[in-house]
């Protein structure tokens, strides 16, 4: 498939903005890596009219995908990990064109992960983990098992992730198979929510047990980028916490960690009068 892609991506390697092109083969008979997609080409450049351009090929009985990707939105990805797929590419796809070695150099940051980058993806993870545990364990209580399940199968899934980025390696597509190596307890806790012949409720009431336990037990290291964060400044809105850089990536989780992190009592409220008797202003602060 390599020759048939060759002219394509030797177009865009003439290019001066073009940084690197890798090549994804397929490696199973349907490949979640590559999209059922035979071949990827993941094109990067240093400036593009869009973040993210793509297209779609066909040749005989196969089938390809061109993405052509800023330097910028990469960065995004990988900070962030909204794009799962990207890191199996860049781990596994081979390098066919490479300008003054920036693929093998991102590759190398990739395999050193740098600590900042990690801390972010922490704080993120926790906070999608303690949103679906504490609206699992309201659907629970109101008996609504199966709410509660689908809940808790992704809370477990948020638990899985942080548990691969607290050894130092990033979530890859198939993030169970590396659980089972690096945490075979919260693989168990997976496979016995789904597999196990308890009634469901039973299934569930032992998971919301174990998780406290694993919720607690993270929570310091989870919190760590919200409060180094929040130490910049004396004191904040709420408004003013969701506008600050890093913490939009938290996104709508961001409100639901921050009262799950004051009632662990890592983050304070300092009530400040209004011009209504009895009504405060909440600003939150940390203490350094």
């Amino acid at each position: 498939m390599e020759q048939i892609l060759r002219p394509i991506y030797q177009e865009r390697a003439s290019q001066e903005s073009t940084l690197g092109v890798i090549l994804v083969e397929k490696r199973e008979k349907v490949s979640q890596i590559t999209d059922t997609f035979d071949s990827i080409l993941l094109i990067v450049t240093k400036e593009n009219e869009t973040p993210v351009f793509t297209k779609h090929y066909t040749y005989l009985n196969k089938k390809a995908a061109m993405h052509i990707v800023t330097e910028k939105q990469l960065h995004k990805w990988l900070l962030l990990g909204t794009n799962r797929k990207i890191v199996d590419w860049l781990f596994y796809g081979r390098v066919i064109y490479d300008r003054n070695e920036f693929m093998e150099k991102l590759k190398t940051e990739l395999k050193d992960y740098p600590f900042y980058g990690r801390k972010i993806k922490m704080g993120m993870e926790f906070a999608k983990l303690i949103r679906r545990y504490m609206e699992g364990k309201v659907f629970f209580e109101e008996k609504n098992y199966m709410d509660a399940y689908h809940h808790m199968v992704e809370s477990l899934h948020h638990l899985a992730r942080l548990a691969v980025l607290e050894n130092g390696l990033p979530p890859e597509v198939t993030v169970w198979s590396q659980v089972k190596q690096m945490e075979p307890a919260i693989y168990k806790l997976y496979e016995e929510l789904i597999s196990s012949d308890e009634p469901i409720d039973k299934r569930l009431e032992l998971l919301f047990l174990a998780s406290e336990f694993y919720i607690h037990s993270r929570t310091q290291d989870g919190a760590l980028h919200i409060t180094e964060v929040m130490e910049k400044q004396r004191s904040w809105t709420i408004q003013e916490l969701h506008e600050q850089e890093e913490l939009k990536n938290y996104s709508s989780n961001l409100e639901v960690f921050i009262e799950y992190l004051v009632d662990k009592e890592l983050i304070f409220i300092n009530g400040v009068t209004t011009k209504s008797e009895g009504i405060f202003h909440r600003y939150y602060y940390v203490k350094n």
